[in-house]
């Protein structure tokens, strides 16, 4: 019988930080692209208290990294016993570099945010992810 092989915690919440921060950066130059302004809570022309834009655009990134993270540590747990059917694996890799394309297609296009205010707001949300993601990392390794 094989033995089975354990991927220490510490290896499994890394991937898990990096695959929801990298989840969660494709979603917002996704979203900037169809509108969603993340900075949009900073700009003092608007007559609105909070633009929806700017909400949805935060709540998306923030469960998007969250789900990466959680997903993924999850995952990887589950790869090191062998439990993922390898038509399932195979999904999840073409998911992940669909949209990992798909955002850096997007990047390589004009922004429609100015510069210093997209800057800002690729910093916001890469952190946002990388705190979003590591919360659930950590719940899904508490949890198994």
């Amino acid at each position: 019988m094989a033995e089975t092989t354990f991927f220490p915690r510490r290896l499994i919440l890394g991937a898990a930080v990096i695959c929801g921060v990298l989840l969660a950066l494709a979603v917002h130059m996704l979203g900037a692209r169809y509108g969603l302004d993340l900075g949009g809570l900073w700009h003092s022309d608007t007559h609105e208290f909070i633009p929806a834009g700017a909400a949805i655009a935060w709540w998306l990134i923030a469960t998007v990294g969250f789900s990466g993270g959680y997903f993924t540590a999850t995952l990887m747990q589950s790869a090191a016993d062998g439990q993922i059917p390898q038509r399932m694996r195979q999904f999840l890799i073409a998911v992940g570099v669909l949209l990992l394309a798909g955002a850096g297609q997007v990047a390589s296009a004009p922004s429609p945010i100015p510069t210093v205010a997209g800057v800002l707001a690729g910093l916001a949300a890469l952190c946002l992810g990388a705190v979003m993601a590591f919360c659930g990392a950590h719940f899904a390794l508490r949890r198994g």
